[in-house]
């Protein structure tokens, strides 16, 4: 056999990353989801081209006004058309969940790298720091520390308020989920660097005059590649539900800014007499938490290398 001949027989190999789309794709429930994420994401960037009215203009004359041609889903307490805010509703529950998704896992996967990665005092530290965080109870923490900061008068939570006007309940909900919200990635990570700081590839870097920054950075953070974007994943509906729950219970966004939360708690005390109303923001919030759950699962068994073949 030629050179040429068995180079061509020679098996294609794969990079961890084309293996894990490669398993991706034959997961079905995951590529639904993911069509979906796309196509909310779509939505929530397109929002005033395909709106239909104005998310905030009142119309008194159709308070609680049924859904109709001009208002498909109805209208609310105020008369404003439910579409459009639903609409808008999801660039915030989404900007939500992306942005305390990336952040926290960001600070999870720091600590967790250097808690595995260092041990000793650094892991202990890190570790029973973890610990504490978890033991707090953190949805009636949730509530305390929104309600102090909306009803705050120190002088820079007043300014923060006055300089991004109603966007900054969204930064102050973003902070406090970030706050509560890195320490599972944090364990996840820290798992999984004891386990790979003891393998050859790492000994023979160190072998050949590694710094510990140019092993974990360039040696150990590109294989959790996998386990942090599963977390993430996860992070974003976790924190989709979260921000749905503080705001139903009127510690989360604040209006006039319209999330999906918050439509639920302007419905709730007329839940029976206008079943539409509380129906399609829970509808959003459901399918939209379950794709990414289930795009979750199926980012976690694609990098799951027991069933790589």
């Amino acid at each position: 056999m030629t050179t040429t001949a068995a180079a061509t027989a020679a098996p294609k190999s794969y990079s961890t990353i084309q293996i894990a789309l490669r398993k991706l794709r034959r997961h079905k429930a995951a590529m639904v989801s993911l069509a979906f994420i796309v196509l909310m994401l779509l939505v929530a960037l397109l929002a005033p081209l395909i709106a239909p009215h104005d998310p905030n203009a009142q119309d008194l004359a159709g308070v609680y006004g049924r859904p109709s041609a001009s208002y498909p889903l109805g209208q609310d307490d105020l008369g404003r058309d439910l579409l459009s805010r639903l609409i808008y509703g999801s660039r915030v529950s989404l900007m939500v969940g992306f942005a305390v998704a990336v952040a926290s896992t960001l600070v999870g996967t720091l600590m967790g790298l250097l808690a595995g990665f260092f041990g000793g005092r650094t892991d202990s530290l890190i570790s029973r720091f973890i610990e504490f965080m978890l033991c707090l109870p953190d949805i009636p923490l949730l509530l305390v520390i929104s309600g102090i900061i909306a009803s705050s008068d120190k002088a820079f939570i007043v300014n923060l308020r006055q300089n991004l006007g109603p966007s900054s309940s969204v930064v102050i909900i973003i902070t406090i989920f970030v706050v509560f919200g890195w320490m599972g990635t944090a364990r996840l990570v820290r798992g999984e660097v004891l386990r790979l700081r003891n393998l050859e590839y790492v000994d023979a870097a160190r072998a050949l005059g590694a710094s510990n920054n140019r092993v974990m950075w360039r040696h150990l953070a590109p294989n959790l590649l996998g386990i942090v974007v599963v977390s993430a994943t996860f992070a974003v509906g976790g924190a989709i539900l979260g921000e749905a729950a503080l705001s139903f219970l009127g510690f989360g966004i604040q209006p006039p800014v319209s999330s999906w939360g918050n439509m639920l708690s302007n419905a709730q005390e007329v839940v029976l007499q206008y079943p539409w109303l509380p129906f399609y923001p829970g509808l959003a919030i459901l399918f939209t938490v379950l794709a990414f759950n289930f795009l979750g699962d199926g980012l976690r068994d694609a990098f799951d290398p027991r069933a790589r073949h």
